[in-house]
């Protein structure tokens, strides 16, 4: 790379407008705008409309690629939507990314305050259940999930008597800001970036919990642990665990049973809320679970039921593997619950355990917990040594894994041991088998692909297609798009400390890997310099294809290097390409296989005679001072023949300081 600065004439402007059209005023911050995240006053530049709100991504939180694309440019009242999204300068000029929304129209419910009083019966069935189902409805009908109905992201323009607004819900994972009590129990014990999309009747959910906070002015179960909230919905079913010792109207409560069901399909759907006198007609005669007449302790704690135990089973697996080898569960199901069936079903997933590995096997221990706890709870996610998830939560998981390795690592296990295929095989009815199966494999495939663009690297940019690349090398430029990584290249190869090392990392290539279509991957697989021409070519090779691709744009920064007098004709030849800053040309030059295999031959033939002098040199050592003319001669082939040693390293030398 050059040591030279940056042409005049070289395009390395940023453009601070997003899609070209918004522009994000950092000096004039929102913060009860986004919902817990960062925002900030927006314009659209195109049409002059001032009312919009830019949320900020958090770098360890990448926001929903796939909601991003189905409301694009979708104006549903009552929410809302995204209008674009994109990298621009942040704070301090510091690059971020934003999502651009329509401001809300008056302050969160957080600010405006809960308490007992504020909204009558009348307003909660019209200004919040059937504002909130309405907005859902739009929602479902565009093929998509909020997932973050809280207090401190909804939004009314004036007193009780107006509308809710649901703000802002794509700037960040689903359901990764929401307080316990607004989730059902299957989506609460997952870690707090893999809670999934999920579905509307999830939203219901957290509706009814709103409904209850806003009818009694108080946060349901305030004041307990995340994990005793979920025991409390367990152990009592959501509505008893949410409204308590609380009274509300006859009307609401009928309601609110039934938003708050255990199993989702026996929820209201959005649409039937949006007539809240149709919606508390409809009863459904759902069997409660089965309590067992005497507790199964587990690690001190006793359960009940079997939901509960699997609850137990995630977050003491260790114990689990002892209780399902001992007979304890299966005793207990059968003489204490009185679920057969299920018990039988259980002792095939142990006898299934035996038949996988050894008895000491720790995969096949936790395979046998997890199946053990989908079969316990069909409605639990996918369980993996005390780490819960949903499979399209994985993507996100990985990315907040990265500050906290011994997760990282559980996460990866689950991909090597394609623990969502056996996961969704043990639940065939409540999932698609078949698709989860394949998209397993996948990921496998990736993480098992050698060279720079492979490994769980690799897997994390393939399911976060807007996360910026996180190599050190870019500092702390954002570059979320392929099209966007030459020219950020381009601007760090005039630093003198970006010049010591090769143009791509294990984080840029599998950036690329995962971005580019799929002709240019197979260049990745040489980047280790296995394959031909070496890692220089390599690296070069994915560089010229991605400038024919993308611009074909001269980058003479990353084709260039330190030049030094003493390089020949080749030399000579790649500088002026550089200089120009075409690299496909230099590709051919240096992946040229009739001069490669000259320059192997002479290697051959100056290694042979280095050797024959070495010889003669220590041969006149032994022959005293007669010898000295000859071996002023023979030092003078010592240095020819050093000349053609460095030859190649010359080659690998040319496009590194």
């Amino acid at each position: 790379m050059s040591e030279s600065s940056p042409p005049a004439t070289l395009d390395v402007v940023e453009n601070t407008l997003i899609n070209g059209r918004y522009a994000v005023d950092t000096s004039q911050s929102l913060p009860d705008a986004g919902g817990g995240l960062k925002a900030f006053v927006a314009r659209d530049m195109r049409s002059g409309r001032s009312e919009l709100v830019a949320v900020q991504v958090a770098p360890d939180a990448p926001p929903r690629a796939n909601m991003l694309t189905e409301l694009n440019q979708i104006v549903i009242e009552g929410v809302m939507t995204p209008q674009a999204h994109g990298p621009a300068p942040g704070t301090g000029g510091v690059p971020a990314y934003f999502v651009i929304c329509p401001a809300p129209p008056g302050p969160s419910l957080t600010k405006a305050g809960i308490a007992p009083g504020l909204w009558s019966e009348a307003a909660l069935l019209e200004n919040v259940l059937r504002a909130g189902a309405t907005a859902l409805e739009a929602l479902r009908r565009n093929k998509a999930t909020h997932r973050a109905i809280r207090p401190n992201n909804l939004f009314r323009a004036g007193g009780p008597g107006a509308p809710i607004v649901l703000g802002c819900a794509w700037a960040s994972p689903p359901g990764i800001g929401q307080p316990i009590v607004f989730e059902p129990p299957y989506t609460a014990m997952c870690l707090p970036s893999a809670r999934g999309q999920g579905t509307i009747a999830d939203d219901v959910y957290a509706l009814g919990v709103l409904l209850v906070m806003l009818c009694t002015g108080q946060l349901p179960m305030a004041g307990l642990s995340d994990a005793d909230i979920i025991k409390r919905k367990l152990d009592l079913g959501s509505f008893a665990a949410v409204v308590g010792d609380h009274r509300m109207p006859a009307s609401l409560t009928d309601l609110v049973r039934g938003m708050l069901a255990e199993d989702p399909v026996h929820r209201p759907t959005a649409e039937l809320l949006m007539e809240p006198a149709m919606a508390r007609a409809r009863r459904l005669a759902v069997r409660p679970a089965r309590r067992a007449s005497r507790p199964l302790p587990v690690s001190g704690v006793n359960t009940w039921e079997p939901r509960m135990l699997a609850y137990s089973f995630l977050q003491e697996p260790e114990e689990a593997v002892r209780m399902l080898r001992s007979g304890e569960v299966d005793h207990w199901l059968r003489r204490n619950v009185g679920d057969t069936p299920m018990a039988t079903r259980l002792d095939d997933t142990v006898r299934q355990r035996a038949l996988e590995s050894n008895v000491t096997s720790p995969k096949a221990d936790m395979l046998m917990v997890m199946r053990a706890i989908a079969l316990l709870d069909p409605l639990a996610p996918l369980c993996w040594q005390g780490v819960a998830l949903w499979p399209d939560g994985m993507g996100p998981a990985l990315v907040a894994a990265r500050a906290v390795p011994d997760v990282l690592q559980l996460l990866e296990e689950v991909v090597t041991h394609e623990a969502i295929a056996r996961w969704a095989s043990a639940r065939p009815d409540l999932c698609d088998t078949n698709m989860l199966i394949q998209m397993t494999r996948q990921w496998r495939g990736w993480q098992r692909r050698r060279g720079l663009g492979g490994g769980l690297t690799r897997v994390i940019y393939e399911l976060n297609p807007l996360m910026p690349c996180a190599s050190p090398l870019l500092g702390q430029r954002w570059v979320s798009r392929l099209v966007d990584l030459l020219p950020a290249l381009e601007a760090i190869s005039y630093d003198p400390e970006a010049r010591r090392t090769l143009p791509l990392d294990i984080h840029i290539a599998a950036f690329v890997a995962a971005r580019q279509d799929a002709r240019g991957v197979g260049d990745l697989g040489d980047l280790s310099g296995e394959g031909r021409g070496g890692p220089v070519v390599a690296h070069l090779r994915v560089l010229a294809r991605l400038q024919v691709l993308l611009s074909g744009k001269p980058l003479p920064g990353v084709a260039s290097w330190h030049n030094r007098r003493t390089r020949q004709r080749l030399a000579a030849r790649l500088s002026d390409l550089a200089v120009a800053g075409q690299l496909t040309p230099m590709v051919a030059i240096l992946d040229d296989a009739a001069a490669r295999k000259d320059d192997l031959e002479g290697l051959e033939r100056a290694t042979l005679r280095v050797a024959q002098i070495d010889a003669e040199l220590q041969f006149i050592a032994k022959g005293g001072p007669a010898r000295a003319a000859r071996a002023r001669r023979i030092g003078r082939e010592v240095a020819s023949g050093i000349g053609l040693l460095t030859l190649t390293a010359a080659l690998a030398a040319v496009v590194l300081s």
